[in-house]
């Protein structure tokens, strides 16, 4: 048996693969390829799946699974994996999982979980993918031997996927001002704040995994090969080899992000408004490209020439020794675009769009004084 896992990078389309996952198991699981639950949730809906394909069950049968299916299902059963890392992570800190992943059982019922999958159906290949794995390797490497101990007898392949790492802090941190984290701006000190951790320093992601699985082929994928392949899904099985079973289709995009133009307003939002009203303006900005023309997020630039040039060099050694491990003159062809400043200005960006916003439209006099002010200090 083969087991793929799928260790990371944030922000390259895990989102979207774990959503295909979820929503095509049954069919998976018919081609002798398994992505397994790791609690009662996530089995009952592999369960309500297969058996939903039955030509012969009764009708009143088949009535409960379809409104089974009906059913918002919790992330532990949508993304198990995730669950499964954070449950790691919060056993190795005493901490505990995020409010999302709750009600989990402990980690060794998940694995007891995964291994009775296995043992019932028998695949060939086994997926997990997790980005929170992409966490482990720093402060955890622990974490990676356990995470290889679940399939202690199979043959292990390494996937991740990374992303220029200019392209990938504006998503990443867009990502936590859309969960209310209160941030400097990027071009602010938040920026230079990442480049220690694993969200600029891809080698702390990387190597522990490396090291951990010795014998295990590495995909070691760039996300603009992703995109160009069709999608996260398409690229995984083109990259691992494994034959898409017929009539999927990747989902597209299932984790939305802040437009660029609006980063700055969510951000302010989230320090000077109650956790409520920062909320509901982060909801109008995750969607006013319905009613409003935004620039392309590619033409705003949110770090400035020098800063750009500080993140490139920072990043060089990294970038040679990604390179080494995939033996390539250069994992990402166009570094050098990094360095390179976009047209519009973020200021300019945020200001055309707080012009446009008809205050009319927001739900409470507080979120319409918000954008007034502003508005007016982007004019003074």
């Amino acid at each position: 048996m083969k087991a793929i896992i799928h260790f990371g990078h944030h922000k390259i389309g895990s989102t979207a693969l774990q959503a295909f996952f979820f929503r095509n198991q049954a069919a998976l699981i018919r081609a002798g390829i398994l992505y397994p639950a790791v609690e009662s949730e996530g089995l009952a809906h592999i369960l309500s799946q297969l058996l939903d394909q039955h030509p012969h069950l009764a009708d009143d049968v088949r009535d409960g699974l379809n409104k089974a299916q009906e059913m918002p299902l919790s992330m532990n059963a949508r993304e198990p994996h995730n669950a499964l890392a954070f449950q790691m992570l919060a056993q190795a800190t005493k901490g505990t999982p995020p409010p999302w992943h709750a009600d989990l059982p402990n980690i060794r019922q998940m694995g007891q979980t995964i291994a009775l999958q296995l043992h019932a159906l028998h695949p060939h290949t086994v997926v997990l993918c997790s980005e929170v794995m992409s966490n482990f390797g720093p402060n955890h490497p622990d974490l990676i031997d356990r995470v290889r101990n679940i399939f202690p007898n199979a043959d292990h392949e390494l996937y991740c996927v990374l992303r220029r790492p200019d392209d990938y802090l504006i998503s990443w941190h867009a990502q936590r001002l859309r969960f209310g984290n209160k941030v400097r701006p990027l071009s602010g000190g938040a920026a230079l704040n990442y480049t220690n951790g694993i969200h600029f320093d891809y080698r702390k992601v990387v190597e522990p995994w490396v090291k951990a699985f010795p014998d295990a082929p590495l995909r070691l994928r760039n996300y603009a090969d992703v995109l160009k392949a069709g999608g996260s899904a398409e690229d995984f099985f083109d990259a691992t080899g494994l034959q898409m079973p017929g009539g999927m289709g990747a989902l597209g995009r299932a984790n939305q992000s802040l437009p660029c133009a609006a980063m700055e307003i969510a951000r302010r939002a989230n320090h000077d408004l109650s956790p409520e009203n920062a909320e509901a303006m982060r909801h109008f900005l995750l969607t006013c490209h319905t009613h409003i023309s935004l620039p392309a997020n590619r033409d705003v630039e949110m770090f400035g020439a020098d800063l750009r040039t500080a993140l490139a060099e920072r990043f060089a050694p990294i970038h040679d020794w990604l390179s080494v491990q995939t033996n390539q003159p250069a994992f990402f062809p166009d570094m050098d675009d990094m360095i390179k400043t976009r047209p519009l200005p973020e200021e300019e960006a945020v200001a055309r769009l707080l012009k446009q916003i008809d205050t009319a439209t927001l739900p409470n006099e507080t979120l319409r004084d918000f954008i007034r002010t502003l508005a007016h200090h982007c004019a003074a």
